[in-house]
C-alpha cells in the first residue's frame, strides 16, 4: 500500500507543509492544531516532538520546545494525543524530533506507536544517514514509516545522490547552513543551491525547509522544488495569536 506522503507527492500542486511543536502554547493543543491545518487547506504537517537540546532548531523553536515540555509534554502523551486523529485527518501527518527520546523509549516500540496512530513518517536531524541505513532501515520499513533526510548547501553532490538513493519519500532541502528561522526573501546562495539542486535530476521530489514565512519565500523556494516547509513564522504566530487564526495564517501565504 503507498504511504501517504506518497500519495501526496504524486498531487499536481505544490505543496505546503506546517511544522509546529507537541504541546504548544498549551499542553491539549495539539489534536486541534492539527485539525484546524487541515481545514485551511496545508497538504502535510510536521509535528515536533520537543527536546531538551534542540541542535538544528533557532530561538522561536526552542523557546516552544522548552515550553512544551514545561506544559509536561513527553514522547507517549504524544502517543496519547494522537491515537484518535485518523478519525478526523487524512492528510500526511510527520514526526520530527532527535534520536534520544526515540532510543529512550526505543526504535522499535516508537516505531510500531507511530504506525499505530497512523503517523506516516519520520524526520530526525541527528541520525546520520548511514546509521540509518546500516541499523534501522529495516525497523521503519516494517512498519511503514518514511525516514526524511535532510540536506543543505554544504551537502556533496556524492552525499546528495546516497541520500536520494535511499529515500522512499521526499528530501528535505536546508536552504541555508543555519539554524531554522524565518527570513523576508533568498539570496544569491540559496538560488544557486536551488538551481544546483534541481540540475541534478533527483529521483526524491525535494520540498524546501528552513527561512520560509510568507508568500514570497513560499512561492521562490517552490519554484524548482516540490514545496515548502513552514516552521518558526508558524510557531511565531501561535504565540501571539494561540490557535485561533490559524486560518488567517494560512491564507498569507497562498
Amino acid at each position: 500500500m503507498m504511504n501517504r506522503i506518497q500519495q501526496k507527492l504524486q498531487e499536481d500542486k505544490k505543496i505546503l507543509s506546517i511544522y509546529f511543536t507537541a504541546g504548544y502554547p498549551a499542553i491539549n493543543d495539539t489534536a486541534q492544531i492539527i485539525q484546524d491545518l487541515e481545514k485551511n487547506g496545508v497538504d502535510m504537517i510536521e509535528i515536533g516532538l520537543p527536546f531538551s537540546d534542540p541542535l538544528a532548531d533557532g530561538p522561536t523553536i526552542q523557546a516552544s520546545s522548552t515550553q512544551a515540555l514545561q506544559n509536561g509534554m513527553t514522547t507517549q502523551l504524544l502517543f496519547e494525543q494522537l491515537k484518535d486523529i485518523r478519525k478526523t485527518v487524512q492528510i500526511p501527518l510527520i514526526i520530527m524530533g532527535y534520536f534520544n527520546p526515540m532510543m529512550q523509549y526505543g526504535i522499535d516500540a516508537f516505531c510500531k506507536k507511530c504506525a499505530e496512530v497512523g503517523i506516516d513518517g519520520l524526520i530526525i536531524p541527528d541520525l546520520p544517514v548511514k546509521e540509518y541505513h546500516l541499523h534501522y532501515q529495516q525497523i521503519f520499513e516494517k512498519y511503514g514509516l518514511i525516514n526524511t533526510f535532510l540536506i543543505t548547501p554544504q551537502t556533496s553532490d556524492e552525499r546528495i545522490r546516497f541520500i536520494d538513493s535511499i529515500s522512499d519519500g521526499f528530501i528535505y532541502m536546508v536552504s541555508s547552513a543555519s539554524t531554522t528561522g524565518a527570513q523576508n526573501s533568498f539570496g544569491d546562495v540559496q538560488t544557486t543551491y536551488f538551481n544546483r539542486i534541481k540540475a541534478m535530476e533527483l529521483k526524491a521530489p525535494q520540498i524546501v525547509g528552513f527561512g520560509i514565512s510568507n508568500a514570497a519565500t513560499f512561492n521562490q523556494a517552490t519554484a524548482t522544488t516540490k514545496g515548502a516547509i513552514i516552521g518558526s513564522a508558524f510557531v511565531k504566530h501561535l504565540t501571539n495569536e494561540g490557535i485561533k487564526g490559524i486560518g488567517e495564517f494560512i491564507q498569507t501565504i497562498r
